[in-house]
C-alpha cells in the first residue's frame, strides 16, 4: 500500500453530520468507529462521539475526521491537521522523526488500540501531523 497524505479535520460533536455532507458532496463509503468501540471514552457522554472516520472517494480523494471529546481543547486553526499513513514503516517512523525535529510530540509514535502505530505532533511551524502504521510492530515504534 502506497503512503497516503490527506486532511484530518476535527470537530465538536459533529463529525458525523459532516462526513456525511462530504460523502453526500464527493461520493465513497463513510467508515467509522466510535469512542465506545475502542474503549476510549474519558466520559460516558463520549461514548457515541466519533474516535475516527474516513471518506474515500471514487475519484481516489480520502477525508479523515474525529470528535474532539469536551476534555480537550479545540482551537481555531486546530481542526485540521495532515495524516500520513500507510504500511511502510521504515518511510513513515523516517517522517515522523523529521516532522518532530524542531516541534512538539502530542502523542509518541507507539503501538495504538486498534493494532496499528501511531503518533501526534506539531511541527516546528505549528502544523498537527497524525502518522499512523499499519501493522507495524510494537518494538520498531520509537
Amino acid at each position: 500500500m502506497p503512503s497516503i497524505l490527506n486532511p484530518y479535520l476535527n470537530f465538536r460533536a459533529s463529525a458525523r453530520e459532516a462526513m456525511d455532507f462530504y460523502q453526500s458532496v464527493f461520493g465513497g463509503e463513510v467508515q467509522r468507529s466510535t469512542f465506545a468501540e475502542f474503549q476510549m471514552a474519558q466520559d460516558p457522554a463520549d461514548n457515541d462521539l466519533i474516535m475516527h472516520s474516513q471518506l474515500t472517494s471514487p475519484s481516489g480523494f480520502t477525508i479523515m475526521a474525529a470528535d474532539v471529546p469536551a476534555h480537550m481543547d479545540l482551537n481555531e486553526g486546530s481542526n485540521i491537521s495532515i495524516s500520513l499513513s500507510g504500511d511502510d514503516e521504515s518511510e513513515l517512523t523516517g517522517y515522523y522523526e523529521k516532522l518532530i525535529e524542531g516541534g512538539n510530540v502530542i502523542e509518541p509514535l507507539a503501538k495504538a488500540p486498534w493494532g496499528d502505530s501511531f503518533g501526534m505532533a506539531v511541527d516546528r511551524f505549528g502544523v498537527q501531523w497524525l502518522v499512523n502504521i499499519a501493522g507495524a510492530p510494537q518494538e520498531a515504534a520509537g
